[in-house]
C-alpha cells in the first residue's frame, strides 16, 4: 500500500481494497469496489458510473421512463471525488477503506440529479451572503435480532434476556450494550465523525447518537450518512441487526433525524444571538421559511411508505407547521441555554431521510425566508398535537403531490432532481399499492 493512503488512513493497517461510493437519492450508497493498487483511479477522476444510479428505486431499479436510462443509453458520469479523506473500515472480513464521490457530467460540471451537489448549491448561497451554516445532527436507531422475519427487540449481552421495555435515557442500557456502543466510537474517530452523546431512547434497543457541531454542511451530511452505514456494519458484526427505519415497530417510538443549526458571519458572530432568549428578526425569519416551506419538503423528511407511520399526533414526532421556545411538541424548536449558542432544531426528518436532502431542504428554506424577510406566526405554547394547526402531509401519495408541486422546491433543488426525485417515489408507491398486507387479509378477508 502506498504511504499516502497509509498517512491518509492514519493506520498500518494493511489495506487491500477500497469501497468508492455515490449516495444516492433514498440515501443508499452505492459503488466500486477497488484493489488498493489502484486508488488513483478514485481521485483523478477515472471512475465513471451510470448517472441513472442517483435516481433508482429502493430496491435498486431503474426509474421507467426516465430519461437518464434508455434515452441516453444510459450513459456513464464521471465519479468525482469529494476531498474527504480515505477512512478505514473495520467490520469487513479484511481491513477496507471508504471513498465518497459525487457525480459530475462528461465535461466536468456538477451533475444536478446528485443529492450532495443539491446541498453544495445552497451552501454556495449562504456564501454569497457572508454566512455560514454551523450544522449538528442527532441519529436515533433501534439494534434488532436478526433472526426473525420481522424486527425483534434484541436480547441483552448482559442478561440474555430480550428487552420488553422502554428504556429512555437507561442507563442500564448503554451498559448492556457497552461493547458494541465502543466500536461505534471506535469507527466514528477512525472515519473523523465527531460522534458527541449517546443515550438510550424511548424504544425497546433504540439509541441515538449525537454529532458535534460542525461550520460545514457537507461534513455534517457525510458524516451522517457514513455513521448509518459504520451503525449497520459494526452492529452486523456483533451479531445484531441495525435498523434507521422511521417506525419499525407500530406501536413503539420512531426514529428522527434531528437537526440543530446555526449561522456565523465572517467574524465568526452568531447572527441568530440578540443575548437575549429571542433571537434576532434573522432567526425569525429563517423560522418563517422553514414553516412556509415545510408542507412541499414533507417527502424529503418523510420520503417512504413507513416514514408517515412515524408523523402522528401525541407520537412524540410532529404532525403540524408550528414553531415555540423550548417545546419538543412543535415542528421547529427554538432550545434554551446559553444565548450565544442560540440556534434552531428542526425535528421532522425521520432517521430514514437522505441527510444531503434533509440539509438542503431545511437550509434552503431558511435561506428563502432569510432572503425575503417572511415573518413567522406567533411561536406556540403548550401541547402543539392539541391546536388547530396547519398539518404535515398525512400519507406518502400527498406528499408526493405537495414536492412536485411545491411553488419554492425549485427556488431550493435544480428541476432534474425534483424530476428524479418524484419519479423514483412515484414507482415505489405504484408497488407498495400492489401488495395486500397479512393484516388486511386477517381483517376484512372473511368480514366484508
Amino acid at each position: 500500500m502506498n504511504s499516502r493512503v497509509k498517512h491518509e488512513l492514519q493506520s498500518e493497517t494493511d489495506v487491500e481494497t477500497v469501497f468508492a461510493c455515490i449516495c444516492d437519492l433514498n440515501g443508499v450508497m452505492r459503488g466500486k469496489r477497488l484493489p488498493i493498487d489502484h486508488v488513483d483511479k478514485v481521485k483523478n477522476g477515472s471512475l465513471r458510473m451510470p448517472l441513472s444510479l442517483l435516481g433508482m428505486d429502493i430496491w435498486g431499479e431503474d426509474i421507467e421512463g426516465s430519461e437518464l436510462v434508455f434515452d441516453t443509453g444510459d450513459a456513464d458520469g464521471i465519479g468525482d471525488y469529494t476531498g474527504r479523506p480515505l477512512s478505514l473500515i473495520s467490520w469487513t472480513s479484511r481491513p477496507a477503506a471508504f471513498a465518497q464521490l459525487w457525480m459530475a457530467n462528461e465535461d466536468g460540471t456538477p451533475f444536478l440529479g446528485d443529492p450532495r451537489r443539491a446541498l453544495a448549491g445552497v451552501c454556495e448561497r449562504f456564501r454569497a451572503l457572508g454566512l455560514t451554516p454551523v450544522v449538528a445532527t442527532e441519529l436515533e436507531f433501534y439494534i434488532v435480532d436478526p433472526s426473525e422475519a420481522t424486527p425483534q427487540p434484541p436480547c441483552s449481552p448482559v442478561t440474555g434476556k430480550r428487552l420488553d421495555s422502554d428504556g429512555a435515557l437507561s442507563l442500564d442500557e448503554l451498559q448492556h450494550f457497552d461493547e458494541l456502543l465502543n466500536e461505534i466510537y471506535d469507527a466514528c474517530r477512525a472515519q473523523n465523525i465527531p460522534a458527541d452523546t449517546a443515550i438510550s431512547e424511548n424504544g425497546a434497543g433504540q439509541f441515538e447518537i449525537n454529532m458535534m457541531h460542525v461550520d460545514d454542511p457537507l461534513r455534517a451530511a457525510d458524516d451522517a450518512v457514513l455513521f448509518k452505514r459504520l451503525v449497520r456494519g459494526i452492529t452486523r458484526k456483533h451479531g445484531f441487526a441495525a435498523t434507521f427505519m422511521a417506525k419499525p415497530y407500530g406501536d413503539r417510538a420512531g426514529s428522527g433525524m434531528h437537526v440543530h443549526f446555526s449561522l456565523i458571519d465572517k467574524d465568526g458572530n452568531n447572527v441568530f444571538d440578540n443575548g437575549g432568549e429571542e433571537g434576532t428578526p434573522l432567526l425569525r425569519h429563517a423560522v418563517a421559511g422553514l414553516l412556509r416551506t415545510m408542507q412541499e419538503n414533507a417527502l424529503v423528511f418523510a420520503p417512504h411508505e413507513n416514514s408517515f407511520r412515524r408523523l402522528l399526533p401525541g407520537s412524540h414526532a410532529p404532525s403540524s407547521v408550528a414553531w415555540g421556545y423550548e417545546n419538543r411538541t412543535a415542528a421547529i424548536r427554538i432550545p434554551g441555554g446559553h444565548h450565544k449558542a442560540r440556534r434552531i432544531e428542526h425535528r421532522v426528518a425521520g432517521a430514514d431521510a437522505n441527510p444531503y436532502l434533509v440539509l438542503a431542504s431545511i437550509l434552503g428554506g431558511a435561506l428563502l425566508g432569510i432572503e425575503g424577510e417572511w415573518q413567522p406566526p406567533d411561536p406556540i405554547e403548550g401541547d402543539a398535537y392539541s391546536l388547530d394547526l396547519d398539518h404535515l402531509s398525512l400519507d406518502w401519495a400527498s406528499a408526493i403531490d405537495a414536492f412536485a408541486r411545491g411553488p419554492h422546491i425549485e427556488q431550493i433543488y435544480s428541476k432534474r432532481l425534483k424530476r428524479m426525485f418524484v419519479q423514483c417515489k412515484q414507482q415505489e408507491l405504484r408497488r407498495f399499492t400492489r401488495h395486500v398486507t397479512d393484516f388486511e387479509f386477517h381483517s376484512y378477508l372473511e368480514a366484508v
